[in-house]
């Protein structure tokens, strides 16, 4: 019976560990999107540094269980790794903001390392240790390493599907740490015995509840200014709204994991404060003007602004806008200005899905590509497989309009997009259109714009000479006539090593 007991004891042990560890990778991601991007980098250095930390903190927990075979191991293991984990939410907000003279993959890595690894190699020193002490009888092992490991993966699964699909909206990633933090620290006098003095207890961890409340609106808590009035995390984005001054306007900012979205003028529908959301203006007057009562689709939502524009300066248009988050929907809603009667009709879900399944073909006059930022690409947006979905939805004289932030003279992913919409659109029907001239461009957003068919494409330009700058289709051809691209595939879609080099440029090492 005694042994039961040990067992039982040694099972709860290592569910709590593994849970608290795939909860703090599956974080991981959250917290270092402000800083890092989610990008194939982020995770792939996550992943890796987690397994390393369990990988090496298991081998050295074996070592450390065989010199100190006791429930004092335990409690200190679990103490220690509690304040690991308290210690990702501060050091995070000092380490990931280093700038390293290095290429961002050895950034990413660097910075996941120095903060994840102490904490995942501390949570992985623990098995080992509960192994040992579960074992009295040889002829016994089996059984009882069998159990541990089943409900240490058991610990992992829940995890993770506890904080994909409820924590992370519930709590936010640093109460998420915290909790997990006090789930260990709280864990290690019942499981480690009598590893510090009574007395000692009573007096730490009233100290160490009273500190986490001192420190809580600083280490644990997003830092805004007084003009943020809104905050929240969601299963796709960290969203803060605050008010901000431009040119003597009052705008609404809305921002996205760290990164300016959108301007909203309450007051103001028309009022478009990006230069490429006028080019956009420019090149829906410019369609327009024969067909006023057209339909557009806007993939990708924020904070509405450009549906808002084209809901009060068309009132003859149909408009569409999918937005993965519904909350941002929401948000729109209820602090951007977007009325409940709008005729701007939305679709929340993932826009690949979504267009793959939408029921009209050859309906739309324009489709706006508004999914693309600094910090990250949706892959699977950028594919020829998704781009022929696309061109299925535009009438023949229809537009594809996309946005897309690459340096114009050396960036690697324009060119590999646009050859991927010539793929399916046709040589030489893909120009490009931006609020400023092309030659002395670097970094900048640009309008990539595809057609099925050939249009005037000089007449947009002295239509609005000196806002407007158009590289025809056979002008784009002679431009990146001798530039790399690929062929972005289902198959084969290096976006994130594609604009690995503006990041980097933008956010830290510069490029000489």
């Amino acid at each position: 019976m005694e042994m039961r007991k040990d067992v039982i004891k040694a099972v709860i042990v290592v569910f709590i560990a593994s849970f608290c560890t795939m909860v703090i990778e599956l974080v991981a991601g959250r917290i270092m999107a402000p800083y890092v991007g989610v990008s194939l980098y982020t995770w792939t250095s996550i992943i890796g540094v987690v397994l390393a930390g369990i990988s090496i903190g298991a081998y050295f927990g074996g070592i450390l269980a065989d010199r100190h075979p006791t429930p004092k191991t335990l409690g200190w293991l679990l103490f220690i790794s509690g304040l690991a984990a308290l210690s990702i939410s501060p050091l995070t907000g000092a380490v990931a903001r280093w700038h390293l003279e290095t290429s961002l993959m050895l950034r990413i890595l660097a910075v996941t390392a120095v903060i994840f690894f102490v904490p995942s190699g501390l949570l992985g020193m623990i098995s080992p240790v509960v192994v040992r002490l579960s074992l009295d009888r040889l002829e016994r092992s089996g059984n009882v390493v069998g159990k541990i490991y089943a409900f240490s993966t058991l610990g992992s699964i829940l995890g993770t599907f506890a904080t994909g699909f409820f924590l992370i909206s519930w709590l936010g990633t640093r109460n998420i740490l915290l909790l997990m933090a006090l789930i260990l620290i709280v864990s290690s006098p019942f499981f480690g015995g009598a590893f510090l003095r009574r007395r000692v207890l009573m007096v730490l961890f009233p100290v160490i509840f009273i500190g986490l409340w001192a420190i809580h609106g600083t280490a644990f808590t997003k830092q805004r200014d007084d003009n943020s009035y809104y905050f929240k995390e969601t299963d796709y984005y960290t969203i803060e709204i605050k008010k901000v001054e431009k040119e003597g306007r009052k705008l609404e900012a809305v921002i996205l994991d760290n990164l300016i979205h959108s301007f909203v003028d309450l007051k103001d529908p028309l009022h478009l404060q990006y230069g490429y959301e006028r080019t956009y203006s420019d090149l829906v007057a410019w369609k327009a003007k024969s067909n006023p009562k057209f339909r557009a689709l806007s993939i990708g939502g924020g904070g509405y602004t450009f549906p808002r524009y084209l809901e009060a300066k068309y009132p003859e248009a149909q408009i569409e806008v999918i937005e993965i988050d519904p909350h941002l929907t929401e948000l729109a809603f209820r602090h951007l200005g977007l009325s409940r009667n709008t005729r701007i009709r939305s679709f929340n879900g993932d826009a690949r899905w979504l267009v793959m399944n939408f029921p009209e073909k050859g309906v739309y006059d324009f489709i706006f590509g508004d999914a693309f930022n600094d910090l990250t690409i949706p892959y699977h947006l950028t594919t020829k497989e998704f781009s022929t979905m696309i061109r299925s939805l535009l009438k023949p004289e229809g537009l594809l309009i996309a946005n897309v932030i690459d340096d114009f003279q050396k960036g690697l992913f324009m060119p590999s997009y646009v050859r991927t919409l010539e793929e399916v659109f046709g040589k030489g029907k893909v120009g490009l259109v931006a609020d400023s001239p092309f030659e002395n461009m670097g970094i900048s957003t640009m309008i990539v714009v595809a057609s099925p068919v050939d249009h005037p494409w000089k007449e947009l330009e002295k239509a609005n000479e000196g806002n407007c700058f158009v590289i025809t289709p056979p002008e784009v051809d002679q431009k990146l006539l001798n530039r790399f691209a690929v062929v972005l595939t289902d198959d084969h879609a290096p976006v994130d090593n594609l604009t690995a080099p503006i990041f980097e440029e933008r956010f830290g090492r510069k490029r000489k």
